[in-house]
Order: C-alpha cells, then sequence, then structure tokens
C-alpha cells in the first residue's frame, strides 16, 4: 500500500486579498504548490509535480519579473522538493519518477533538482513546451526547465477506462496503480494524476481548477480566480467539461479530489496523511 506526503513546494502570496481567495481585501492572498510524495513498495519514490526548484531560490530572475510581481513567490529553498524529500529522511536519489499534470514553472520548476528521475507527461504538453508551436505557448513554457533534458516518458492521448473517464494512461515502468487521466483546457496536454492507496484512490487536479469551491454545487471561487482560469486556457469548453467531471468525481464515495493552488486544500490533507 502506497503512503502520499502531501507537500506545499512553494508558496505565491498574489495581490488581489479577498478577490484571490485571501482574508483580507488589502493583503496578499496565500495560494501553494500544492505536491505528492508517494512512497511506493517497489519502486521507490514518485514525486508528483514538483513546484519551484532551489535555482529559483538561488536566482529569482529566472522567473519574470511580471510574475514576481503579480503572483509574488515566497521562493524559500526549505519548500522545494529536494528538500523536502531530504526533510522526510529520504535520499533525493530515491526519486526515480516525477509526474506532472502540464509543464508551467510551478509545476516544473523543480525538474532540473531531479535529473537522473522518469518525467511522465503527457505528450501534448512534453511537445507544446519543447517546441513551442506559437506565441502564446513560448511566452508560457520556460525553457530554463528544460535545458537538463529530461528523460521524458510521454504518453498519448488514448488509452483505458477509469471512473467512466476515457484515454487513462497507467504510468509506464511502475508496479503501483499511478496514472495520468487527460483534463484538458488549461493547456493541450493537461492531465489530472491518479494515485490508489488502500482501498481510495487521490486526484491530483493540477490546474484545472483553483479553488474547492469550484466543485461545490453550485460552483463558485473568488472572482480573480476564476478570471485568472479564464485568461489563462487553451480551451475553455474542454476546461469546463474538465471541471465538471471533477465535480462528478468528487462526489464518489472513494475518491478524494486536491488541485494544486488551493492553501486549505492542502492544509487539510497534510494533517489527514499525518502520522
Amino acid at each position: 500500500m502506497a503512503r502520499i506526503h502531501h507537500l506545499g513546494c512553494g508558496t505565491m502570496c498574489p495581490i488581489g486579498g479577498r478577490l484571490v481567495g485571501g482574508d483580507r481585501w488589502l493583503a496578499r492572498a496565500r495560494l501553494v504548490c500544492h505536491c505528492l510524495l508517494v512512497e511506493t513498495d517497489k519502486d521507490g519514490l514518485v514525486l508528483v509535480e514538483t513546484g519551484f526548484g532551489t535555482a529559483d531560490c538561488e536566482d529569482p530572475n529566472r522567473l519574470p519579473r511580471v510574475f514576481r510581481a503579480v503572483a509574488g513567490p515566497r521562493l524559500d529553498r526549505s519548500e522545494t522538493a529536494l528538500e523536502q524529500v531530504r526533510a522526510l529522511g529520504f535520499d533525493p536519489r530515491d526519486v526515480r519518477h516525477v509526474v506532472v499534470t502540464h509543464l508551467d514553472p510551478d509545476h516544473a520548476g523543480g525538474l532540473p533538482d531531479f535529473p537522473w528521475a522518469t518525467v511522465h507527461v503527457h505528450r501534448f504538453e512534453r511537445d507544446d513546451a519543447v517546441s513551442p508551436p506559437d506565441v502564446r505557448a513560448r511566452t508560457r513554457y520556460w525553457k530554463n526547465r528544460f535545458a537538463h533534458h529530461p528523460r521524458w516518458a510521454v504518453y498519448e492521448p488514448k488509452g483505458d477506462v477509469w471512473m467512466d473517464l476515457p484515454a487513462v494512461k497507467q504510468l509506464d515502468g511502475l508496479h503501483h496503480d499511478l496514472a495520468l487521466v487527460p483534463m484538458i483546457g488549461h493547456t493541450r496536454g493537461h492531465t489530472a494524476v491518479v494515485v490508489r492507496h488502500g482501498a481510495r484512490w487521490l486526484v491530483h487536479a493540477g490546474d484545472a481548477y483553483f479553488h474547492r469551491d469550484e466543485l461545490a454545487d453550485p460552483p463558485r471561487a473568488p472572482i480573480a480566480l476564476r478570471w485568472f482560469a479564464t485568461m489563462d486556457e487553451i480551451d475553455r469548453d474542454a476546461r469546463l467539461a474538465s471541471v465538471a467531471a471533477l465535480r462528478r468525481l468528487k462526489a464518489h464515495p472513494d475518491v478524494d479530489v486536491v488541485c494544486a493552488h488551493d492553501p486549505v486544500e492542502l492544509d487539510h490533507a497534510a494533517a489527514a496523511s499525518a502520522p
């Protein structure tokens, strides 16, 4: 049975106060980079998402000035996945696999810290990041994340069915139940990552949604996060369909769903998984 550690591998303090989900109107809010460290019986450690990396902390200029001004990343080395793996008593070289929902910098910034690991990703996502097809993609994907030439394991947009969702791909080279589930819309190759632990399933939805109340009935969310989701999407209809699918999954009694940036979800999940 896998054990899952919930890690905050980066903190962002964006402007906007309550418009971004903060407690006060004039204060900066708190967003996180929610990552998972999965202990498996046969495959070593599997890292789901990486957050920001040590190089970002050492040289904040790796991140564009506008991003730093608006998002307010804290860039604390102790929050990086590399240091948190060590803090848990593991050797970082035991991280044999890294799985990413997509390759935005706050999700893939730590890839250079694990150059020996196999990086599992949807083929469309890898292709758009490594060879950006247009100006928007060149702005989105920062090549300093991939300068170390990652060991890619890429997955085609087809596969099995899980919970009535199509094109699910179990990860190559792993014995444990981990899979990519297409959740297109935020990017062309965005996926959720599904991990089985005991009798339950955990779905890491990445940026398919940004706030827990987007999965409520009726859905709601801070206005600035709704605006950002719309501005940053590639395909609106596909993104809304992905959110609807996640809403159905969350209603399942054996499924837990988290996204990448909601601090309340991270705090609750980390507390629930603590020994």
